[in-house]
């Protein structure tokens, strides 16, 4: 059941599915488009995104609120990429940590993009 949740950016969502399936072991929990799949071994989930391919995933937000935590954000003067959009499994927004990486910020929808569920 995974816990701790990465998100990688990959040109061939279905070629990065091929190389950790078959040489890391991992497993595909979602695959719902061409452009996303959801895949998890152990402890870790390994979210995969195309760019420009649509929202994606990241880290579930511990009081499950995103609007309430993204207007908490903004007061503070913190940097956002864009608004809030739903994707496949959920809410998410990007924002701008103090170096200027991104972090996008998740509330699930579906039962299988939260962390800690078992999707089989």
């Amino acid at each position: 059941m995974a816990t701790v949740q990465v998100r990688y950016i990959v040109h061939d969502v279905d070629a990065a599915i091929d190389f950790y399936r078959q040489y890391l072991g991992f497993r595909v929990d979602m695959h719902p488009n061409p452009a996303f799949a959801m895949l998890s071994r152990g402890d870790l989930r390994l979210v995969l995104s195309k760019p420009g391919g649509g929202p994606g995933g990241g880290q579930a937000m511990p009081d499950g609120d995103l609007a309430a935590t993204v207007a908490t954000l903004r007061k503070a003067g913190v940097r956002f990429r864009n608004e809030i959009v739903t994707g496949v499994g959920g809410k998410q927004i990007l924002v701008d940590d103090p170096s200027g990486n991104p972090i996008e910020l998740f509330e699930p929808i579906l039962r299988e993009a939260r962390l800690g569920s078992n999707p089989r």
